[in-house]
């Protein structure tokens, strides 16, 4: 089973991608994870990244491909996977499906977790963790029993990521919707998308996954 996870910064597209992963035994393709791993495997299209990066530039769509195809070729995706943060655009879309096409492949499902924007940035700017041991709270939605005291491991450092604010978040849902949502389309002319309720809790939202993937 192939999917693609879509959604903004923050809609828990990671947290669902690895709860399939131990469930289903699919494989999480990440664009970010794979352009890592080939500039450390110093692969041919890794070098020519690695090339781009050390000239500070950003890494063509061409170069993006051509580490997908590559990985695709790897005998652990026998099972399924999941891409996530690829395909971001339609120039994307279109040459994934060239490239599944190329190699016997389908894609199976799109599913999009859809969220309400105000409390997206409710969700994502609450959050914090312990500096010590990383146990994740939120402001609002979870916080220690103790106040100002780690859960886990006791400790009284706490750290937000600096990019944690309704200024960035909000930016971050406009490029989605301005580079990504145009995908859609595409994909529901093929009648493969189905829209899950992000802003639900994780359970619910793992067994709308279930529901989509079962059918």
């Amino acid at each position: 089973m192939n999917l693609i996870l879509l959604g903004p910064p923050g809609a828990g597209k990671g947290t669902q991608a690895q709860r399939l992963v131990k469930e289903r035994g699919l494989v999480q393709l990440s664009t970010g994870d794979m352009l890592r791993a080939a500039v450390a495997e110093q692969t041919a299209i890794g070098l020519q990244a690695k090339a781009v990066m050390s000239a500070g530039g950003l890494v063509s769509d061409e170069i993006v491909n051509g580490i997908l195809s590559d990985r695709l070729d790897s005998p652990d995706i026998a099972n399924g996977f999941i891409l996530d943060g690829y395909p971001r655009t339609a120039v994307q879309a279109e040459a994934l499906g060239a490239m599944l096409s190329d190699k016997g492949l389908v894609l199976d499902h799109v599913i999009e977790l859809v969220v309400d924007e105000d409390a997206l940035v409710e969700r994502i700017t609450g959050r914090f963790t312990c500096g010590s041991c990383g146990e994740g709270y939120h402001d609002h939605f979870k916080t220690p029993k103790v106040d100002g005291v780690c859960d886990v491991c006791g400790s009284t450092a706490f750290k937000r990521r600096p990019d944690d604010n309704a200024e960035t978040v909000r930016s971050r849902m406009a490029e989605y919707h301005v580079k990504t949502t145009p995908i859609l389309p595409h994909y529901e002319a093929l009648g493969l998308v189905s829209r899950v309720d992000g802003m639900a809790d994780m359970a619910a939202v793992a067994a709308s996954i279930d529901r989509v993937l079962d059918v």
